[in-house]
């Protein structure tokens, strides 16, 4: 730990711009993977954009409980399943997963595509935690 500290002193510089880099790294990849919304701010898309609910968990999770009309496309399958997205090219497209956590790399491939792309923060989870409708099939 001594070594750090010195190394931090001795080259303030040069660990200054290494912090710089690695935030900059972090805001360009969250811009390029979505931007986050809350369940209210995806209530209203649905409402007002007709944007399109991407659920990139697993099927068998999908069919325990989903949001009303959300489309399912397991994440492991985005790559392979992206043309069955483009008749939704022109829709906001919002990714829900389970925790929040997988869909940055799904919302990255989207929008290298073209597509504009959202992920729900908190995930399915937070949709639940806050008692808000599933449907399941």
């Amino acid at each position: 730990m001594e070594q750090l500290l010195e190394f931090v002193s001795n080259h303030w510089l040069l660990v200054s711009a290494f912090v710089v880099l690695l935030i900059l790294l972090v805001l360009d990849s969250g811009a390029k993977s979505g931007a986050k919304v809350s369940t209210a701010q995806l209530t209203q898309m649905i409402n007002r954009d007709n944007a399109l609910v991407l659920d990139i968990r697993d099927s068998t999770e999908f069919k325990k409980g989903h949001i009303v009309d959300a489309l399912n496309v397991p994440h492991a399958q985005i790559t392979t399943r992206i043309d069955d997205l483009n008749e939704h090219k022109n829709r906001p497209i919002v990714l829900v997963c389970k925790d929040g956590q997988r869909s940055g790399m799904a919302g990255k491939e989207l929008h290298k595509r073209g597509y504009q792309v959202f992920r729900l923060s908190g995930g399915l989870l937070e949709w639940t935690q806050q008692n808000l409708p599933l449907v399941s099939r």
